[in-house]
């Protein structure tokens, strides 16, 4: 729990995800998260609406957050509906349809002052320095008047100034030899870009854009998630969902989405998990 709670306050989307859901499970109440944008989108789900009563719900929540004080964040978008299990991707969901929300409000962390901060630093272990073995002292004095010292100092002085010579005879000599004889090489064209037909297969190279490849091949997935009926349908969803997991997973750190990419493949592999199972029902009945 320690770790869990120091990956929070550093920004962990999953572990913040994580400690909201232990404390309010009590309510029945289920959370989801992504951080875009610099804001962090929470959707609280629950069976009943008594749970997701406005006021309680954003207060109760506002409190948890403050106390674990994330780094990086502090615009909070709190949405809540009753849950629904088939829409996968929430984010893009209630963005296209917002009706579908109880209701939806955003909220402003308050940043932890210089004494809860000096009391929340306190409180977390410390780790020992380990102890410096010792090591026996030698007097250099005796080892210089040592005559197998003297002779391996001077055969190492020696050995370097050759080393020396044959590096500057390098440089002086061959370097300017092999610029002279490369000529400038005109740069390779770009490959003229594919757009993919409706039959190319997923497991095809990876793009130039894995996060646009990632979510195509996510939306594809639930969208035919909600008509599938026989196995082989389902695996097929789950080899989608893999995919976009695997694709997700690939995205590059400098990439301007990489924290929602890194979020996302957890989701995605979630999902590749829930239509195997799926796909192993239809194939018991």
């Amino acid at each position: 729990m320690d770790d869990i709670a120091k990956q929070a306050h550093q920004g962990s989307v999953a572990a913040i995800i994580q400690m909201l859901n232990q404390q309010l499970a009590d309510d029945r109440v289920r959370t989801r998260a992504v951080f875009a944008e610099g804001v962090l989108h929470l959707l609280c789900e629950a069976p009943v609406v008594e749970p997701l009563e406005r006021s309680v719900l954003v207060n109760h929540i506002q409190k948890i957050l403050e106390d674990i004080a994330p780094r990086n964040i502090r615009r909070v978008n709190i949405n809540s509906r009753i849950v629904q299990e088939q829409q996968l991707l929430w984010l893009e969901e209630i963005s296209r349809n917002p009706d579908h929300l109880l209701w939806s409000q955003e909220i402003v962390l308050s940043k932890p002052n210089l004494l809860q901060q000096w009391i929340k630093a306190f409180k977390s272990p410390k780790v020992e320095p380990k102890k410096k073995t010792q090591l026996p002292q030698v007097s250099f004095r005796k080892v210089k008047q040592n005559p197998r010292f003297q002779r391996r100092f001077v055969s190492g002085i020696s050995v370097l100034v050759l080393l020396l010579l044959a590096g500057w005879f390098v440089y002086d000599r061959l370097i300017p030899t092999l610029n002279a004889s490369t000529t400038p090489q005109e740069p390779t064209p770009p490959p003229t870009p594919v757009s993919p037909s409706p039959t190319t297969p997923s497991t095809t190279a990876t793009p130039s854009d894995p996060f646009t490849e990632a979510v195509r091949l996510a939306i594809e997935a639930d969208a035919e998630g909600k008509t599938a009926n026989t196995a082989a349908q389902w695996l097929d969803i789950a080899a989608r969902w893999e995919k976009a997991s695997t694709l997700m997973s690939s995205v590059n750190p400098d990439h301007p989405r990489y924290d929602i990419a890194q979020d996302r493949v957890i989701l995605y592999r979630q999902n590749s998990q829930l239509a195997q199972q799926q796909a192993k029902q239809r194939q018991s009945q």
